[in-house]
């Protein structure tokens, strides 16, 4: 057998992947493990967990590939400071000695971490670009396809376009550090408040607050005029004058921004001005121009009809909907772990078909097997869990429990969903799920601030029967990943009051607009996962009963946690978010859990609702 670990650590989002002789076996993050989300540190349980799923031992890995070459990020480093000396001595006082206490020697640090668990493989360093497009392009259902990778920075680039065919991956193009889209938009992200690297959902799910504002139209022309110079091709030049990340503790110059937009940076937890979602408008509005522009080149330089794509910028799914609509290319394909965590699959990959030089075989749809990558957790362990909880649980088999838990559904009730291996990747795709009828015109502001006690804008996504989706929404090919924003079509949308959009956030929010309001942003457009029969067949399963009994395809599906914890992992773990939130359901396997019939020693308080 020809045994390939990958690892990401050490910036965020760790993982481990393991492949067997190509086939990609296990992937998780280690933040699902020790509930730290975004956890930076060595994947040391997430890689204790891909072997264990292989039965495998440390002494059966051939080789670790890390995602990336920490002695050119060093260099990056060093040259970054030089060029923009005297500014940034701060940062660089404080990095430094980091660097040279510590990832210098990232080798050897990482050689004694792999050796605690027995493995001394050999160690190999794929670049940070070269794992992102590995992990976009490989698992692919395509011999060939142009690769386009966009993300904060890797060593040095930010923006790569590469083509791939067969075994083999060709760069074409790539921009460099210190011009970079993701960054631009970390440095949105952070102006209007949330945090970098987490918050850019935040940002995406309110730019459409924002739209037909003049305002808004404003910032696209500042931030096109002041911010970037954007070419025709794509690439683009960023007025470093206005950005203190390359050199600075910060991602902005704030006197610069609060000249150029008239507003100073948003406090964190603060109340949410309009003016901050005109500008998460305008970012959204440029990135999409971006992209649209990239996407053109890569078709131009490859030749290739088919896209893959990877980098935290490809879970842009408002921009991955203008680029499928945009139909520069015949066929798309996005990594489900775009971010770093997908760096270790794409790693591993790397060394398999270019280091190595092994023969690739496509699968169809891909060979992500849905993204379903993580630890499963036998009958036994659900026992054992309500034993030590002194649970109260009803076990139904199959059918019984789908047809109870779509009547429970159709009452208005919320409830946790645990079913088979955990997802990989940020999305929770009906194995980590909570899930809500989305006829409910009072669910999403009930999901939001009694169960994930998170910002009251922030929009939640349907799963829907693959077959039965373009019954609602205008959506041009399968999307099993949530990777894609599509609009609802006119039949499913209810009109719109006379000056809807001068309205507050806050009364769009609440404004009627679909009978799937739940589920319906305010522009109508929704993040939406197809469930197939074959990718998921409980989930399906739930679906088709819920279709039975209502008539409507269609569940609310919001990842299984609250805000500030990673997506549960463990039935323990999933007992506990229960009982410590207002969901008032939960199916762990074949086992039903009602609320009101659980020991009151187990309730937990439940924190506060956030309030914007």
């Amino acid at each position: 057998m020809n045994i390939i670990l990958g690892i990401s650590a050490y910036y965020h989002d760790s993982a481990a992947a393991l492949l067997i002789d190509g086939s990609i076996v296990a992937v998780a993050q280690e933040e699902r493990f020790t509930r730290k989300k975004h956890d930076p540190s060595f994947p040391r349980q997430a890689i204790r967990y891909v072997l264990q799923e292989a039965g495998l031992n440390g002494e059966d890995v051939a080789y670790v590939a890390f995602y990336e070459k920490p002695f050119i990020k060093f260099e990056r480093l060093l040259e970054t400071y030089h060029t923009f000396a005297p500014r940034g001595i701060q940062s660089f006082v404080k990095a430094i000695p980091v660097w040279i206490k510590e990832k210098l020697y990232m080798k050897r640090i990482l050689s004694e971490e792999l050796l605690k668990l027995g493995i001394r493989a050999k160690l190999l360093f794929p670049e940070h670009h070269l794992s992102h497009a590995a992990s976009a392009f490989y698992p692919s259902p395509f011999a060939k396809a142009a690769i386009l990778t966009v993300d904060g920075v890797g060593e040095w680039a930010t923006t790569t376009i590469a083509r791939g065919e067969e075994e083999n991956i060709r760069l074409l193009r790539e921009l460099h550090f210190p011009h970079s889209l993701g960054l631009l938009y970390s440095a949105f992200t952070y102006y209007c408040g949330f945090r970098v690297n987490s918050g850019e959902y935040k940002l995406m799910g309110l730019a459409p607050y924002g739209q037909a504002s003049l305002r808004a139209e404003n910032f696209i022309r500042l931030i096109r005029e002041q911010l970037i110079d954007i070419r025709e091709d794509g690439s683009f030049l960023l007025n470093m004058a206005y950005f203190d990340y390359a050199t600075g503790l910060r991602m902005t110059n704030n006197r610069k921004w609060e000249s150029l937009f008239g507003v100073p940076p948003r406090k964190p937890e603060s109340e949410l001005d309009q003016v901050y979602i005109d500008m998460a408008y305008a970012v959204q509005n440029v990135t999409g121009e971006v992209l649209l522009n990239l996407v053109a080149t890569a078709r131009q330089l490859s030749g290739c009809t088919n896209l893959v794509m990877a980098g935290g910028v490809a879970l842009n799914c408002v921009a991955n909907g203008l680029i499928e609509r945009s139909n520069l290319f015949n066929n798309y394909w996005i990594q489900p772990a775009a971010g770093d965590e997908g760096g270790a699959l794409g790693a591993a990959l790397a060394v398999r078909y270019i280091y190595l030089k092994e023969k690739r075989v496509t699968e169809k749809p891909d060979s992500m097997s849905g993204a379903y990558l993580g630890p499963s957790f036998p009958e036994k362990a659900i026992e054992n869990m309500i034993r030590k909880n002194a649970a109260v649980a009803l076990r139904l088999e199959n059918e019984a429990l789908y047809r109870q838990v779509a009547s429970l559904l159709s009452e208005g009730r919320i409830i946790g969903w645990f079913q088979g291996r955990m997802e990989f990747g940020p999305r929770a795709l009906g194995n980590r799920s909570i899930l809500a009828d989305p006829r409910n015109t009072g669910m999403q502001k009930k999901l939001n601030m009694d169960i994930k006690f998170r910002e009251s804008f922030r929009p939640f996504a349907p799963s829907v029967l693959e077959e039965e989706a373009s019954q609602y929404f205008d959506l041009k090919t399968p999307s099993p990943y949530m990777l894609k924003v599509a609009s609802l079509l006119p039949a499913c949308r209810l009109p719109l009051p006379p000056g809807y959009d001068a309205l507050p956030y806050r009364d769009k929010l609440y404004q009627e607009r679909s009978p799937l309001q739940a589920v319906t942003h305010v522009d109508f457009s929704a993040r939406i996962q197809t469930v197939s029969r074959q990718s998921n067949p409980a989930f399906y399963a739930l679906l088709d009963a819920f279709r039975k009994q209502t008539g409507c395809s269609v569940l609310v599906n919001t990842s299984f946690n609250v805000r500030g914890e990673p997506i549960v992992c463990s039935p323990e773990d999933a007992y506990h978010c229960f009982m410590s939130t207002g969901m008032d359901y939960l199916v762990i396997g074949n086992y039903l859990f009602d609320k009101s019939r659980q020991p009151h020693e187990n309730k937990k308080g439940m924190p506060a609702a956030y309030s914007d």
